[in-house]
């Protein structure tokens, strides 16, 4: 007889979960509480879809922030290159870009979902959109368990779910129920992949936490990853919109360094962004929480400060009788120059060829140290994902099942995982929804 399964949330590793079980042989039915399936995905990598990382595991394995020995199982049980072997399967030619960024090569985020729909309805997955989940089912074991001096007493037994109506107000989409549609949904296993609390206007409002505390499990604090910065200084008032590619950023909480990378950021009105001021949010949240940290930008990483002086001094001298405020043109953006003039301390309007060696000395340590107070993190609203969920000590990393309680399965950002920017987060939600889906749908007596 088939395994009846239920998985709520219809994004990444929910449609992964549902066609790993059903091509496992479970009788799957997918619910989803907006009006289409993965809301998320078609705004990802802007639009894109940076479905994974065409790196090797170590390297997978460093870029993951929270957690990543817990998915040593699911990342080798469903790897990178089986995803991009999957859609590529599928019909959707893909292409690598820089950093190992995999992206269809339409450069629609569309064209991944449709894949995973298609292949769902092959699978014979039952979809039902405009459907939300609002608690749990639980029964009593036959027989309790013992799990590490706590007694199991019960089992998931299904859903309680409502139809939902989708209307536009200025807000956004809100969603009402509908009047006497409340009912049950029985299951001999439920997997969760709600999704965390990032981007909310998709549907990640942290239903997946309220199940799973519901369940005994512990949510460990979560906040916004991958996520822009907030300055104190008012950068964005000269520099707004200005984009840097090839410099370095290291951020300290004091003395300690906690991130260095090199690659591309921008200014923005609040204060900094790009995909390596994304990544140091990952590394950042916990300890922002408790006091402000330093971003240092070397904006000439490829220069010693040696090389950085001689180069300055060659511009220099084929500009000797040019004011210092405007001689930097060739080193710095137009808009970048007079920030730079202004915190060398050099009298602008000094001639260059007057300047001294000291005070080139200053320029190059500030080119070299660009420093910023980073006072926040912006927003849920602009996270890419969450940082934080069901802590993955009470989830079994081989099987995805909860320790706590029998036939309760949970995959994707739900869990306390979160990586660096490029693919990597996308991956984990395939690699566990498909480990989840997998072992959901396997014989009790297997």
């Amino acid at each position: 007889m088939k395994k009846k399964i239920i998985i709520v949330g219809a994004g990444a590793a929910g449609m992964a979960a549902a066609i790993a079980a059903a091509e496992s042989g479970a009788e799957v039915t997918l619910l989803e509480k907006n009006e289409k399936t993965g809301k998320k995905i078609y705004i990802t990598g802007k639009g894109r879809c940076n479905f994974t990382n065409d790196c090797d595991p170590e390297q997978f394995f460093r870029k993951v922030v929270s957690n990543p020995r817990f998915l040593y199982s699911s990342l080798y049980g469903f790897t990178n290159q089986q995803m991009i072997e999957f859609l590529e399967g599928e019909g959707i030619r893909t292409k690598v870009e820089r950093g190992g960024r995999a992206f269809p090569m339409s450069d629609h985020a569309s064209d991944v979902t449709k894949a995973l729909n298609g292949r769902m309805k092959k699978a014979g997955v039952k979809l039902l959109l405009n459907t939300e989940v609002t608690g749990l089912l639980f029964a009593d074991l036959a027989e309790p368990l013992e799990q590490k001096g706590k007694r199991i007493e019960q089992r998931v037994s299904g859903v309680k779910v409502r139809e939902v109506r989708w209307s536009g107000t200025s807000k956004g989409p809100v969603s009402s129920p509908v009047a006497g549609s409340e009912r049950e949904l029985a299951a001999d296993c439920v997997i969760i992949t709600t999704g965390g609390l990032s981007y909310p206007s998709t549907g990640s409002t942290g239903d997946g936490y309220d199940f799973a505390a519901a369940a005994g499990h512990s949510i460990v604090p979560c906040s916004p990853s991958l996520v822009p910065f907030e300055t104190k200084e008012p950068v964005g008032d000269e520099l707004m919109g200005l984009s840097l590619k090839n410099v370095e950023a290291a951020v300290y909480d004091g003395k300690k360094e906690i991130f260095r990378e090199f690659g591309e950021m921008m200014f923005t009105h609040f204060g900094v962004t790009g995909p390596i001021i994304l990544s140091a949010s990952a590394y950042s949240a916990k300890r922002l929480r408790k006091n402000p940290l330093k971003l240092v930008l070397d904006l000439k990483p490829a220069l010693s400060e040696q090389q950085l002086d001689d180069r300055i001094l060659r511009d220099f001298d084929g500009e000797k009788n040019k004011e210092f405020r405007n001689s930097l043109s060739h080193l710095f953006p137009a808009r970048l120059a007079p920030v730079m003039v202004r915190r060398s301390g050099i009298d602008p309007y000094k001639k260059v060829n007057e300047v001294t060696r000291e005070e080139r000395r200053k320029l190059v340590q500030v080119t070299k140290n660009f420093e910023l107070t980073l006072t926040g993190l912006r927003g849920y609203n602009e996270a890419i994902v969450t940082q934080g969920g069901v802590s993955v000590k009470e989830v079994d990393p081989s099987t995805m099942e909860s320790k706590l309680t029998p036939g309760l399965y949970f995959a994707g950002e739900v869990l306390d995982l979160d990586a660096e920017t490029g693919g990597y987060n996308l991956q984990i939600a395939w690699s566990t929804g498909v480990l989840a889906g997998k072992s959901a749908a396997k014989p009790e007596n297997a």
